[in-house]
């Protein structure tokens, strides 16, 4: 067994008066393509807040500021030759700067990215904790609206 921690989010611009998530689509084990909310491992000491910072620009090139924590996912699978437990860190951020473009991911596992409307991605994500996380986000964003 081998414990995983992983950080991520949902990196918000808002367009037009509507608040816009930048997604990403990459392959599941089954070769599906499937959107999926940026996320990926903590490297060195970082905390869940800077992975979730760099790997959200990494894997759509979008530059983020933390705004608030989202929720913890916890979850098992198996590996090729083992049963991995994951905890990923989930954030709400907003949009800085950058481009979107699955350009600077470094292992090339974001095929696509996207902007989709905040309050469109319960339709969207292909993970029901995802879906969850993002109906999270939207009650944030209209409390503070």
């Amino acid at each position: 067994m081998v414990d995983e921690t992983s950080a991520g989010g949902i990196v918000v611009s808002r367009r037009d008066g509507v608040d816009h998530a930048a997604v990403i689509a990459r392959r599941n084990r089954a070769g599906r393509l499937e959107w999926c909310l940026p996320k990926g491992h903590l490297e060195g000491d970082e905390t869940p807040e800077e992975a979730a910072v760099r790997e959200i620009a990494e894997e759509t090139g979008i530059q983020g500021t933390v705004l608030r924590q989202l929720g913890v996912i916890d979850y098992w699978f198996s590996g090729d030759d083992r049963r991995v437990h994951k905890v990923v860190h989930h954030f709400l951020l907003g949009a800085v700067g950058g481009d979107l473009s699955v350009e600077g991911d470094p292992d090339s596992e974001a095929e696509e990215a996207a902007w989709v409307p905040v309050a469109q991605l319960h339709d969207v994500l292909a993970y029901p904790n995802e879906r969850r996380l993002a109906e999270a986000a939207l009650l944030v964003l209209v409390d503070e609206a």
